[in-house]
Parts: C-alpha cells; structure tokens; sequence
C-alpha cells in the first residue's frame, strides 16, 4: 500500500524522458493560438475595408427618399416629460449629512 508521501513523492509531472510531452504540447498550444489570432486579424480586415469611408452624420435630417436611413419616432410628435431629471426624488431627500 502506497503512503501518502510516496504518492506525492512521485515524479507524474511530465519532465522524465518517458512523459515529457510539455514542450510538445507547449509549440503545439502556441501554434494554435497563432494560427487563430492570424484568421481573427484577416476576417477583421475584410470586415473593416466593407465598412464605408464615412459615414452619415446623425444630426444631420436624412434624405426623405431613402427609406433605409429613415427611423419612424414611435411617439408620432407628441413628447411627455415624465421626470424631472433636476430635482431630488423621495429616497434622495433628507439626507443632510
């Protein structure tokens, strides 16, 4: 029966010449990752050069003929003011220090 001591004493660290496969897998990881951010880098270029040089200015009204540009206001006009975003609401008053 194994003591604990001879259990933790064991050499199972991989760098005995029987299971050293930590730098293998090290260049293998490596590569890997390599390869990975190269395709990530290429397929973020090719999206960047689709985008357009510039693009519209939003505060700028948009052409009345394009229908992709335009954004329908779902309060048809008409604007509420809810809150008053100055004033103290109720759990903020009272606290004086």
């Amino acid at each position: 029966m194994l003591t604990a001591a001879q259990v933790l004493a064991a050499n199972n660290f991989g760098d005995t010449r029987t299971g050293g496969l930590a730098g293998p897998m090290g260049l293998f990881l490596i590569l890997l990752l390599s390869a990975a951010t190269i395709l990530l880098i290429r397929n973020m270029n090719s999206r960047l050069r689709r985008l357009p040089d510039r693009f519209p200015d939003p505060g700028r009204a948009a052409e009345p003929g394009r229908s992709d540009a335009s954004v329908v206001d779902p309060t048809d006009g008409t604007t509420t003011q809810e809150s008053r975003p100055n004033e103290p609401t109720g759990h903020q008053q009272g606290r004086n220090g």
